[in-house]
């Protein structure tokens, strides 16, 4: 059956793309893979519907759309932790409150997402798309609003190809792009645009904080940069507040060793941090994961770090998503 033989080598394929489309719905790498998985389950027992009408691709795209509004339906969006709350005084006690779990967007890994092969331009758009920012905001929009700006603005679909889709109007595929633009625009994102090349700042990053020089550490923030560290709700204003908690509360990550990553489009390092993993059953050796640090980059310095920290599951495995060790020696 055409069915068959094309999903035979759906995984190189589609699943990629599939999993970016899934990650921008859905704001979560685990529920991307989660809604990319039930979609091929829910293509294979309905085959025998796949006439060729269309292509392939639109068809797992219709049954990957659908997946992700069963899966938004009825629960709150996901953001930024800058969205719900206050910053916080740069001490320990600012520690004792814990996000909801699935209430912060969490980072995927630009392999899972990004496709291997694209021209620069292309590469720079489909970066821009997997920013932080742009799917907190995503996030702001009503799940077929938010498909439809995906689809078109993202993707690149015809307004006559998504209204077939999501089986509606030309017409109403061009209201709710427009509905979804405007809503977007008054998105909370007043940060300029981010910088394209960061790799000369990353190196300085990754040396200052391995030899945690905090003065010069701070030399490479902006004045107003904010820090973020989920799952813990707190998060923390100003490059002077930043160097106070890294100086004290979080002076324990003195002597942590850090790995460069391609994460979300961005400027990334994993941090481990020497010592046992809060949430080990045993002590173990050398360093263990820590965080994942995703920086937002304007005008050659550091505007946000966002720290996911490893915590809000079972030791690692935030790591095991970008392909890195359990630890290092």
């Amino acid at each position: 059956m055409v069915m068959e033989a094309s999903l035979a080598t759906e995984p190189e394929t589609y699943r990629r793309e599939l999993t970016g489309y899934c990650y921008r719905m859905l704001g979560s790498a685990f529920d991307a893979e989660d809604a990319v998985q039930e979609t091929m389950v829910r293509a294979w027992r309905k085959s025998e519907q796949f006439e060729g009408r269309a292509s392939l691709r639109s068809w797992l795209y219709r049954i990957a759309t659908n997946v992700c509004l069963d899966m938004l339906r009825g629960r709150s969006r996901r953001a930024a932790p800058i969205e719900l709350g206050p910053a916080m005084p740069p001490v320990e006690s600012s520690l004792t409150g814990m996000l909801p779990e699935g209430s912060w967007i969490s980072p995927i890994a630009d392999e899972r997402v990004l496709p291997a092969e694209a021209d620069p331009a292309e590469l720079a758009e489909l970066r821009e798309s997997v920013r932080l920012a742009f799917v907190a905001a995503l996030q702001h929009l009503p799940p077929r609003q938010r498909a439809v700006l995906i689809l078109c603005e993202v993707l690149r679909w015809q307004a006559s190809e998504v209204a077939d889709l999501l089986d509606t109007s030309v017409a109403a595929v061009n209201s709710a792009l427009q509905r979804a633009r405007s809503a977007l625009a008054a998105a909370p994102t007043d940060r300029p645009a981010l910088d394209q090349d960061s790799t000369a700042l990353l190196a300085r990053y990754v040396d200052a904080f391995e030899r945690y020089d905090i003065d010069e550490f701070v030399t490479l923030l902006h004045e107003d940069a904010i820090q973020s560290m989920p799952p813990f709700a707190m998060w923390l204003r100003g490059a002077a507040d930043i160097r106070t908690w890294m100086l004290g509360p979080g002076s324990g990550c003195r002597g942590s060793r850090l790995l460069t990553v391609a994460v979300n489009g961005s400027p990334a390092v994993a941090q481990y941090r020497a010592g046992t993993h809060p949430q080990a059953a045993e002590p173990t050796d050398g360093h263990v994961p820590w965080g994942i640090h995703v920086l937002d980059v304007v005008d050659g310095r550091v505007a946000e770090i966002h720290s996911f920290l490893d915590m809000a599951g079972p030791p690692g495995e935030l790591f095991a998503q970008f392909g890195l060790p359990a630890r290092l020696d």
